[in-house]
Order: C-alpha cells, then structure tokens, then sequence
C-alpha cells in the first residue's frame, strides 16, 4: 500500500453507468492511487422496534453516519433525497429507489429498548449489485451505551467495504487544559474518539503530562508533578484509583509506555544530571537500565510484537530517532532528514512509526517506515506534536498549538495519507492525546 497516494476506489461493480463488466463484482473501496470521490451511502432512521427505541433509533443511525462520513472515505446520501423509506427491517429493499439517487451502500437496522437492556441489529446492502453484504449483525448493551452500538455498526460497515480494522469503538485520553497559556491548568480526561461521554480523571490540582493507555485499555500511565518532581503514576480507569511507580530520591521519572503485554513500563529516568531509558516490571517494581550515554535518551515506545524499542536521543547532537532491542543493546539511528525528531510512536500494524518534526520554525507530524525510509511528512503548522495511532494505525491523533500569548492547544486526526485533517471536539484546551485499543 503506497502512503504517498489516498484513493477511494469506488469498486463498486456497477456503480458506472453503461459499464456491464462493472455490473458484475461486490462493493468495496480499495486503495490504490489517486484521489476518487467518496462513496456515496444512505443511512434511513433505524426502525424502532419497541416503544421506548423511537429516538434512539434516530440517533443511532445518526452516529454511525458521522462515524463514515468523519472518515473522508464516505458520503451521505441526505434523507431529503430519498424516493422510499425503509418502515420495516425484514422487508425486501427497494433497489432502484437507492439506485435512482445513486446511493451505493444502503444501511437498515433496528432498535429495540426493553428495561435497560439494548439490541440493535443491522444491514448493508450493495445497491447496485442488489445484494447484502455479509450476514446482518445484533448487538447488545445498555441503553445508556446507545452510541458504543452505534460505533459497533459503523466499525462493521467499514471493516466490510474497506477491508480496514476497526476503529469508531475506542477512547481517547488526554490533558484537558484551561487558563492563560502561562498559567495552564491541566488534568487528565477521557472520551470517546469522536470526543462525546466525557470524564476527568484527575483535578487540575497538579501538572500532569503524557497519559499512555495500556493494550487492555483499562489503565492509563501518566506522569506528574503533585510531588515538585516529574513521577509516573498508574490510574485505573474504572475505579479511577492510582498509584506511584517507585522512583528513587532525587529522580525524575517521565515519558512512561506501556509493553505489549502490560506487565512492564519503558519510561526514562533522569539522575545525576544523565537521562537515560529504563524498564520495571510493574507488579515487583524491578527496574532495568536500557542505555548508558551522556546523551538524553527518552520517549520510547514498543514495536507490537514487543521485540524492539523506538527512542529519540541526542547522541548524534541533534535530536534524533533510534531502534534498539527491547532488552537494550546497540542502537540504530534511523532519522536523517534535516532538522529534529521526536515523540516517536509504533504503528499498531508494526510498518510505520510516527514522529514530531521541527524543521525551519514549523512543526510537522510524520510516519516513516521502521527502517527510516519513505519518509512522509502530513501536518505543517507553528506547533504539532504528540502523535498517537488509531487502533486499525490507519488514523493519527495529535495535538496542535496556536501561536501568540492568547494561542490554544486543540486535538486534530489526520490519515496516514495527509488527507482528512480534522479537528477533534473538546469542551476546553487539549493535548497529549493517547488513543486506546478497541474497546472489549
């Protein structure tokens, strides 16, 4: 798959007029080269099924059109368009009512609310081939998890047409600020990817910086200034009880990650004037030094399979990208663009790692590939930095900072192709965004 080039291949077989060999294969985006428009999709009301589902069935069908569309990938065929309705989920569709509005995916589904217990059930259809595609789904929950569904279907519909992972049933933490840009308050807050349900964490009593979520998504590292020096802490999210990492006297500890299996922290430790990378196993509090220079060696992160360890270092001079083994070793520079790099991330699909560029008084956001090659840079602006990976490492999350004394720091996502630039929605300032695993 080339990252210089996004297209949407609209394969759908069919979908051009006059094309009968098109008329022949299954809807699907594919991505080769090029730019085609997004794919055309109409998503009905969803049918309530039970006399307490009437809105939620609107606003369910509601998300999971924001869901496709907030991709880049889809359009929404508005309802003012529609020649028919779909008033009953089992009955026949009526094909050359989408097709006449050249709707090319059509999704029904269906609502049902009993105490609070939710189902809702879906369909997508492949209009022009006049077929469904792939068995309809049913998922259960509380009602007051109605938007969890909603991101379900609109993961399974676009899983099915793109053949991409999921990625809508996920959370994002992040520090939340208020206040003059020289006096920020900042605590740490959780939401949904597309920013609804959120929550606090922390108060702003303390500065706190970099949260990082742990593969099972159910702990968030961060570290903390309550103490007067940097320290890494560990939160639970659901009882939202923490607890320090161990840390000797006199030491900051910053910049912690979480490995691939979760029992162990890659963090950097800064003693003696010397910061350098450490690991500890999480339950003994055992610590291991991974490098040994007079460099400042920090942000690490793991690749997936847990076998190395990407880092930024300035032992070159200037800041700089580095891989090693994750039981430490020697260590191999992989950035050597002009100007800066740093806060490297892991593509979850382990191909890609992203990066904080600053070049020429601009900051970039970028992915290379593990061995430094094929360089991409896909943001420009005064301040970008921080990225983090969607669960399918198709989307990058990251944060921007605007320039002057009354300038703000906001959250954006943008695809590994440059294209789709987003901003994420918060109530207040935002930063160092973490982007969890699929929810279970």
């Amino acid at each position: 798959m080339s990252l210089r080039f996004l297209s949407i291949c609209l394969a759908l077989i069919g979908a051009l007029v006059g094309t009968a060999q098109a008329q022949q294969g299954p809807l699907r985006i594919e991505i080769t080269e090029g730019v085609i428009e997004p794919l055309p999709f109409a998503v009905p009301s969803f049918q309530p099924e039970s006399g307490e589902a009437g809105q939620l069935a609107v606003d369910i069908a509601r998300v999971v059109s924001e869901d496709l569309t907030g991709t880049g990938l889809f359009r929404e065929v508005p309802a003012s368009a529609f020649i028919s309705t779909v008033s009953d989920f089992n009955a026949p569709v009526q094909y050359a009512d989408w097709k006449a509005i050249n709707a090319q995916a059509l999704i029904t589904g269906a609502v049902n609310v009993s105490g609070n217990t939710l189902n809702v059930k879906f369909r997508l259809y492949d209009v022009f081939s006049g077929a469904e595609l792939g068995d309809g789904l049913q998922f259960s929950g509380t009602a007051d998890g109605w938007r969890r569904m909603a991101h379900k279907v609109a993961d399974a519909v676009y899983s099915r047409i793109t053949g991409e992972g999921a990625y809508f049933d996920s959370r994002v933490v992040f520090v939340s600020e208020t206040g003059a840009k020289d006096e920020r308050q900042k605590r740490l807050a959780i939401m949904d990817y597309d920013g609804a349900n959120l929550k606090y964490l922390t108060d702003a009593g303390s500065i706190v910086l970099a949260p990082r979520f742990s593969p099972s998504g159910d702990r968030v590292l961060y570290t903390s200034y309550e103490s007067g020096f940097p320290r890494i802490y560990v939160l639970d999210i659901g009882s939202v009880s923490r607890r320090g990492l161990e840390s000797a006297e006199g030491t900051m500890s910053f910049a912690p990650r979480f490995s691939p299996s979760g029992q162990t922290v890659v963090y950097s430790l800064t003693t003696g004037g010397n910061t350098d990378i450490y690991t500890m196993d999480i339950n003994s509090g055992q610590s291991v030094r991974l490098t040994n220079t007079p460099a400042i060696e920090t942000a690490p992160s793991y690749s997936p399979d847990g076998s190395q360890i990407v880092f930024e270092s300035d032992r070159s001079g200037t800041q700089q990208l580095y891989i090693m083994p994750a039981t430490g070793g020697e260590a191999t520079r992989i950035s050597f663009g002009e100007g800066r790099y740093g806060t490297p991330v892991w593509s979850p699909r382990g191909d890609l790692i992203a990066f904080t560029k600053q070049n020429k008084g601009r900051f970039h956001i970028g992915v290379m590939r593990t061995d430094g090659s094929e360089e991409r840079l896909l943001t420009a602006s005064f301040l970008d930095e921080g990225p983090t990976w969607a669960p399918n490492g198709r989307v990058i999350m990251f944060a921007r900072e605007t320039q002057g004394a009354g300038g703000s720091s906001s959250l954006y996502s943008v695809d590994i192709s440059g294209r789709n630039l987003r901003p994420v929605r918060t109530p207040q300032g935002a930063s160092d965004p973490s982007w969890s695993p699929l929810q279970k």
